[in-house]
């Protein structure tokens, strides 16, 4: 795939305080809202010194900083992240998280104009897409395994409140919602 950008670097972690977690047959759907700030990026690689050479090497002036809804998606028995969907305010996108020797972190820039809003985008990959998305990701033999109806069953649960802590959130930040998301 052409499209993005590959760091060698994994995406900051889930916090765990602020991460619900759903049963999805062999994955579990968590989902969280973030808030991406500089000083927490590099507070995050600073026991790493190429990972947080590659941080500063990579970041804008002034840092990363985004806020929104991210939803993971992680094997249930290892814990590895796959695929994450991060539906930010200013830069909605998403990453293949290959698992292996090489971190590989494949970050797509979301297309608002072509692609609506992220959420309902992301929520109807994860129905339709789910299996081709976690193959690009490196996990074939997971992909493989995917049980659609236990998927199903846990999006009925995260949507509503992706959505919910999206509104709120907003609402507290005095942000009007966005027409379409």
């Amino acid at each position: 795939m052409d499209v993005g950008t590959v760091y060698s670097i994994p995406p900051q972690p889930p916090v765990a305080e602020s991460t619900r977690w759903f049963p999805a047959g062999v994955l579990t759907i968590g989902v969280e809202y973030r808030d991406l700030d500089p000083e927490g990026l590099v507070a995050t690689y600073a026991d790493n010194p190429e990972h947080l050479a590659e941080l500063l090497r990579e970041s804008p002036e002034g840092g990363f900083s985004d806020e929104g809804v991210s939803i993971h998606v992680a094997a249930a028995d290892s814990g590895h992240e796959y695929l994450r969907f991060d539906a930010f305010d200013d830069e909605p996108h998403y990453h293949y998280i290959h698992d292996g020797p090489e971190i590989v972190n494949h970050v797509v820039p979301f297309d608002a104009v072509a692609g609506g809003d992220m959420l309902t985008w992301t929520f109807d990959r994860i129905r339709t897409r789910l299996p081709e998305m976690l193959a690009e990701a490196g996990a074939a033999q997971l992909a493989a395994t995917v049980d659609a109806a236990a998927v199903d069953d846990a999006l009925r649960e995260v949507e509503p409140l992706a959505r919910d802590a999206r509104a709120r959130l907003r609402a507290v930040r005095g942000v009007k919602e966005r027409p379409g998301g």
